[in-house]
């Protein structure tokens, strides 16, 4: 009797184990989501503040709620104007364009800005969607690919 609660328990922790592993490989799917959706949210109210309260930027960043890494690529170009994106879920090419967009920020009078950001929106909104989706489907298959090697390993042991 107490070998078959072992073996329970084992199996529970192997289950456990695998599906922790699944989650953590698809966290980067979730964090490249959470950047790009709050990279979104942040250029709306931006092309908000240059339509209407216009308040100089160094306010309005400190205004803005952000989290993550998100809120750290705020920081850092707060602090020296020049983001390093260091986040390994962005490709290259993405971390080009952020620090570009970044770079634009405060860059000129209003009109311009506002040319500048209402153009990045479509673009924003279609990267924001493709990550949800990617988020989506990944977190999902990771998730369930722990829990059948989970399952296969008990398999194994038993």
């Amino acid at each position: 009797m107490g070998m078959l609660w072992i073996k329970v328990a084992l199996a529970c922790l192997a289950i456990a184990f695998s599906v922790g592993i699944g989650y953590l490989a698809a966290n980067k799917y979730r964090c490249r989501r959470d950047f790009f959706s709050q990279l979104s949210d942040f250029n709306e109210r931006y092309i908000n503040e240059l339509e209407y309260a216009r308040k100089p930027l160094p306010v309005f960043l400190k205004e803005t709620s952000a989290t993550g890494d998100f809120k750290k690529t705020l920081e850092e170009f707060s602090s020296s104007r020049a983001p390093q994106l260091k986040f390994s879920y962005l490709t290259k090419e993405e971390k080009k364009e952020c620090t570009e967009y970044f770079s634009m920020l405060g860059r000129g009078d209003a009109l311009s800005q506002k040319g500048y950001f209402c153009a990045r929106r479509e673009p924003l909104g279609e990267v924001r969607a493709a990550c949800e989706k990617q988020a989506k489907a990944k977190g999902e298959l990771y998730l369930k690919l722990g829990l059948l090697a989970g399952l296969a390993f008990v398999i194994l042991i038993i």
